[in-house]
C-alpha cells in the first residue's frame, strides 16, 4: 500500500468529515492519487465512461428510481396502506405491523430504502401519531427499520450495484433476497408485538371482514407489480434492466391512466426529481469506478486475500468478520460507497474460500441496509427527520430494539446459506 494511496484515503475521509458529498470526495481523492503517482489525469474520465457505458445493468437504477417516485406520487401508496391496515391492523400494535407489511409490499416495487422511507413512511407515521396513539419516536424508528427490507426483496438497486462489481447474476441475487427479506419482516413484527404488549399500545378498530374483498380489489393492480417483475425476469421475457423499464412504465400507466392520480405537470416534476436522484447516484458510481481502478492498481484485493490466507479463516469466520467490519463501517459510510468501493476488496478472498457469491451478496446488502439505521450517521434516520420532523434523539432511543432484531436476522442469514440459496436453486441456480 503506497503513500499515495494512504494520502488518497486521507483526502476522502477529510472531505467527507467536512460535509462534502461522498461522490465529490471520491473523485477529488482519486484525481489527487493520479496526480501524485504521475498518471494521466484523463484516466479518471476514461474509467467513468468505460464503466458506465460497458454496464447495461446500470440502466436499471434510474428506471427503478422513476418507478418508486411514481408509486409515491400517485394514490398507489394509499391503496396499499389501506390493504395492509385491513389485513394486519387488527392486532395489538397494529399500525406497527402495517408499517412492516407495507414496506414489504412496497419493496417489491421500488428497490430503494430511501424511496420507501420518504414516500410511504411519511404517510404511515402520520397515521401512527394521530391522536397520540403511538410516540413519534417509535413510529419513526419502525418506519426506518422496515424500510431496510426494500433493497433485500426484489427488485433491488443495491443488488444491481453488487452484481456490477462481482459479475454475479442479478436474477439469482433477486431470488436470493426473497426469504431473507421475509425473515427481516418477521423479526421486526415480533419486536413490534413485544414492545406493544410491554407498553400496552391500544388495539386498532378492526376492518370488517366483508370490506376486505373490496379493499383487496382496489389495491390489486398495485400488488401485481412484483409479480409482473419476477415473472418477466424468471420467465425469460426480460432482462433485469428491461424489467426495470417495465416497472416504470407499469407504474406510470397505473398512476396516470388507471387511477388518474397524476397530471402532466406532476409527470414533469416526477421525471425531474428522478433525473436529479439518478444523477446523484451516477456521480457516486463514477467516483467508485475510479476508486476501483486505484484499488486494483495497488493490488489491494489480492493482498487482503493473501493476508486472510495466512490467518487460516474458515468461511464462517470470514463471513462473521466481514459482518462486523461492515456493521461498523455502515455507521459512517453510505451503502453505495461500501458496495462499490469496499466489497471488491473482499471478493477474491470470498471466492478462494468457496463462499457462494449470491449468498455473500445478500449478506452484504443486508449489512449495508442495517447501516442505514445505525447511529450516528444512519441515512434513513436523517431522511425521516427531514420529511416528518421526527426528533432525531427520540428516533435514536427507539431504534435500538429494531436494530438488534435485524442483526439477529443477519446472523441467521449468514449461518444458514440455504435460506438465501433455496429459491435460486429451485429455479436452476447451480451454486
Amino acid at each position: 500500500m503506497s503513500i499515495a494511496f494512504l494520502a488518497c484515503l486521507a483526502i476522502l475521509f477529510i472531505l467527507s468529515a467536512f460535509g462534502a458529498p461522498i461522490a465529490v470526495a471520491m473523485i477529488v481523492a482519486a484525481v489527487s492519487y493520479l496526480g501524485m503517482t504521475g498518471q494521466d489525469l484523463a484516466l479518471a474520465a476514461e474509467q467513468i465512461l468505460q464503466g458506465l457505458y460497458n454496464s447495461f445493468i446500470l440502466l436499471a437504477v434510474p428506471l427503478f428510481i422513476v418507478a418508486a417516485n411514481i408509486m409515491n406520487a400517485g394514490t398507489i401508496s394509499d391503496r396499499l396502506l389501506n390493504f395492509c391496515v385491513a389485513v394486519v391492523g387488527r392486532f395489538r400494535g397494529g399500525l406497527g405491523h402495517v408499517n412492516v407489511v407495507a414496506s414489504l409490499i412496497f419493496s417489491g416495487m421500488s428497490g430503494s430504502a430511501i424511496a420507501d422511507a420518504a414516500g410511504i413512511g411519511k404517510i404511515i407515521i402520520e397515521m401512527m401519531t394521530k391522536n397520540g396513539r403511538y410516540p413519534i419516536g417509535f413510529a419513526a424508528a419502525i418506519t426506518a427499520a422496515s424500510a431496510t427490507i426494500g433493497p433485500v426483496i426484489p427488485p433491488s438497486i443495491p443488488m444491481v450495484m453488487y452484481a456490477l462489481v462481482s459479475d454475479t447474476s442479478v436474477g439469482y441475487l433477486f431470488l436470493g433476497g426473497i426469504v431473507p427479506g421475509l425473515l427481516m419482516a418477521a423479526v421486526l413484527m415480533v419486536m413490534v408485538a413485544r414492545i406493544s404488549v410491554k407498553r400496552n399500545f391500544a388495539l386498532e378498530t378492526p376492518t370488517p371482514i366483508r370490506e376486505l374483498p373490496r379493499i383487496t380489489v382496489n389495491a390489486f393492480p398495485a400488488l401485481l407489480m412484483p409479480v409482473i417483475l419476477l415473472f418477466g425476469i424468471y420467465g425469460g421475457a426480460t432482462t433485469p434492466t428491461e424489467a426495470a423499464a417495465v416497472a416504470a412504465t407499469y407504474a406510470f400507466l397505473l398512476a396516470a391512466v388507471f387511477y388518474r392520480a397524476i397530471s402532466l405537470r406532476d409527470t414533469y416534476d416526477l421525471l425531474s426529481n428522478s433525473a436529479r436522484s439518478s444523477s446523484s447516484v451516477g456521480l457516486v458510481i463514477g467516483g467508485a469506478l475510479i476508486f476501483n481502478y486505484i484499488v486494483a492498481s495497488e493490488n489491494i484485493p489480492n493482498t487482503v486475500s493473501a493476508y486472510l490466507g495466512t490467518i487460516d479463516l474458515s468461511p464462517v469466520e470470514f463471513l462473521l468478520m466481514v459482518n462486523l467490519f461492515l456493521l461498523l463501517l455502515g455507521a459512517f459510510l453510505d451503502a453505495t460507497t461500501i458496495l462499490l468501493v469496499i466489497i471488491p476488496i473482499f471478493l477474491p478472498a470470498a471466492r478462494e474460500l468457496g463462499i457462494d457469491l449470491v449468498h455473500f451478496g445478500v449478506v452484504v446488502v443486508v449489512n449495508t441496509m442495517i447501516g442505514l439505521i445505525t447511529p450516528p450517521y444512519g441515512v434513513l434516520l436523517f431522511v425521516i427527520n427531514a420529511t416528518t420532523g421526527a426528533p432525531m434523539r427520540d428516533m435514536i432511543v427507539e431504534v435500538w430494539p429494531f436494530l438488534l432484531a435485524l442483526i439477529v436476522a443477519l446472523l441467521i442469514i449468514t449461518l444458514v446459506p440455504d435460506l438465501v440459496l433455496w429459491f435460486p436453486r429451485l429455479l436452476g441456480y447451480g451454486g
